[in-house]
């Protein structure tokens, strides 16, 4: 005897409402291995690999790529015999704070709740869950002007487009109204017939005009998580950026040397290895740098350990990935986990837990080749270091005009949590070790 089982989309955390599917992993009638993964959904932070709670066989899909599903809400139904395995929840703390791997069968059982009162759902197409086909009533509602009738993934593209369903005409069975009845809604938009191939793209719909002249693309994932929290960031903490620049000659001279050490072969050795080095070295004696402002109990909260982030542009955005405990880290730990941690980001794989918690940022853009800049600061955390491009120019040198290796150093501060004196002191010490690495050696 078999039995129907829905896996509804987990709370991957963050507050985040829900998800859309970005590439099923199986297909109906496939069977399928406790914990193997069936899907990727993209959040507004990552891209998530969710792994199956049950062992079975596929029933239904729930959901095509580039469809949104409300957290809660089934994305597939696995047929399950009565002696299989079936997953545990894990603890939600422990989900929070593990790999994608431990949100099997994690998620609320039932829909979040409404900023709206609740009304009773209309009754559509509604079959027997033990015959081979399960209900969906529960996810049909009416709306105060007229019965609507949609699913929720269809009602979270209609808000995200901007589109009215009581305007909409449904051609799915019953009058249902499907995604591609609400994009036909959009004026010149065609219905969306084939998904996206790239999981590392975001597949939000662009309207483009007739003529060619301009191309409109829907603010989501990603690129709206990031606007909203530069915004909040920028008109939430009084920034101040300071500028600093040094003769790095001695540090590129060192990383020369390191790069053909045996210590660090396979390793990538780049400057930001150092500058992050310095970065955690200075906060020893710097911890206001290291801390953040709790609006909600009035408290300034120290951290202890640092948690270290470093903006990377990817394919679907800015993210922000963060190392963690990195002040536990060997020289040569902390170069295996920025190779790891860019490469992950890169191929759009970092998941949840490595885009929250950080505690304080690097951000590098002298790979652009661009010299200095005023980062904003990342949601939550005192500061921000900006490191330029690495470039030859004459400089004073022991009297004399030389070549040398120059860069300049741009910290962002939160002025409610480091005042002028320490972030100053702080990016001083920074500078001071680039110039001379004895000093981080002597200090590491």
């Amino acid at each position: 005897m078999t039995t129907l089982r829905d896996f509804l989309l987990p709370d991957l955390g963050e507050g985040l409402s829900g998800a859309e599917i970005v590439r099923w992993h199986v297909d109906v009638g496939d069977e399928v291995e406790l914990n193997q993964v069936l899907v990727e959904v993209e959040t507004e932070k990552a891209v998530v690999e969710l792994p199956s709670p049950f062992a079975g066989t596929v029933a239904e899909l729930k959901a095509a790529p580039g469809e949104a599903v409300l957290v809660g809400h089934p994305i597939v139904v696995v047929s399950v015999s009565e002696d299989a395995g079936v997953a545990m929840a894990p603890e939600p703390a422990s989900a929070r704070a593990s790999t994608s791997a431990v949100l099997v069968g994690y998620g609320p059982s039932e829909a979040p709740p409404s900023r709206r009162r609740a009304r009773r759902p209309a009754t559509v197409g509604v079959t027997d869950g033990s015959a081979g086909t399960t209900s969906w009533a529960a996810n049909v509602s009416t709306v105060s002007s007229g019965p609507v009738l949609a699913k929720p993934p269809v009602r979270f593209l209609a808000r995200r487009l901007g589109i009215d369903l009581v305007g909409v005409h449904g051609t799915g069975p019953g009058g249902v109204i499907t995604r591609d009845d609400v994009l036909s809604a959009v004026p010149d938009i065609p219905p969306l017939s084939s998904p996206a191939t790239n999981p590392g793209q975001s597949t939000a719909v662009s309207r483009v005009n007739d003529g060619a002249r301009e191309t409109r693309t829907p603010i989501t994932g990603v690129r709206k998580h990031m606007a909203d929290a530069m915004v909040r960031s920028a008109f939430t903490a009084p920034h101040v950026t300071e500028f600093l620049t040094v003769d790095v000659t001695p540090t590129m001279e060192l990383l020369d040397r390191l790069g053909a050490s045996r210590v660090f072969e396979g390793l990538r050795v780049t400057p930001l290895l150092l500058v992050a080095k310095a970065l955690l070295v200075a906060l020893r004696e710097n911890p206001s740098l290291n801390s953040t402002w709790d609006e909600t109990t009035g408290e300034i909260v120290t951290k202890h350990y640092v948690n270290l982030g470093i903006a990377a542009a990817t394919p679907r955005g800015l993210l922000v990935p963060n190392i963690k405990d990195a002040h536990r880290l060997t020289l040569q730990d902390l170069a295996r986990a920025l190779s790891e941690l860019t490469a992950t980001a890169q191929q759009g794989r970092s998941t949840p837990i490595d885009l929250t918690g950080g505690t304080i940022t690097i951000t590098n853009i002298g790979v652009f080749g661009v010299h200095a800049g005023t980062p904003i600061l990342n949601p939550g955390e005192a500061a921000i270091l900006c490191l330029g491009a690495v470039h030859r120019q004459p400089w004073e040198f022991e009297g004399d005009i030389a070549l040398r290796s120059v860069c300049t150093l741009s910290l962002s501060f939160d002025h409610r949590l480091v005042d002028g004196a320490e972030g100053s002191k702080f990016l001083a010490e920074v500078g001071q070790m680039l110039v001379d690495p004895t000093y981080l050696i002597a200090l590491s």
